[in-house]
């Protein structure tokens, strides 16, 4: 039986889900189905300067916002894409909760695409479909539609295929 834990979101009040999955069985349920979608979270520029610091971009269109408001069409500075994509483990860890496990692997990223920056300031969330489910042995590797959507604004900021190798306790 699936277990739905009910929460309340500390930014806008809005009942949310959160899958909770005990099993790979439990998992496979869910093939070709929405999972659910993460919170809102905003991208600060402090957030933005402490990723170029920690990656050693500092690249001006991300760090200096009177120039990006000066010299580019967005008119503020924008975040990172691989900041975006680091966002993915605290927005994924929103949307579904998974109990009984000895190992989570990050195994690797398909078809990603970068379709629109993030501005400053802007919200973003992430939105899972469960794509595909093997069992490997005991293993259970899965892949993920993943579409990291900005707040008020039809196009994303990117979309991809995560692929994930988690060892269930009670997987056979």
């Amino acid at each position: 039986m699936l277990n739905v834990i009910s929460y309340f979101s500390v930014h806008n009040l809005l009942p949310m889900s959160q899958l909770v999955i005990s099993s790979h069985e439990e998992f496979q349920t869910f093939l070709g189905k929405e999972l659910g979608v993460s919170e809102y979270t905003t991208i600060t520029q402090d957030q933005i300067n402490r990723f170029a610091d920690a990656t050693l971009d500092h690249q001006w269109i991300h760090t200096d916002p009177a120039r990006a408001a000066a010299e580019t069409t967005f008119k503020s500075t924008i975040a990172h894409g691989y900041l975006t994509l680091s966002l993915v483990p605290h927005l994924w860890d929103q949307i579904a909760e998974f109990r009984n496990i000895k190992m989570m692997i990050n195994y690797g990223i398909e078809k990603l695409k970068f379709n629109q920056p993030v501005l400053v300031n802007h919200e973003v969330r992430l939105r899972a479909k469960l794509h595909s489910i093997l069992n490997l042995r005991g293993i259970t590797k899965f892949e993920v539609d993943v579409t990291l959507e900005i707040k008020d604004n039809p196009k994303p900021a990117f979309n991809g295929i995560l692929v994930f190798l988690y060892h269930f306790t009670n997987n056979k």
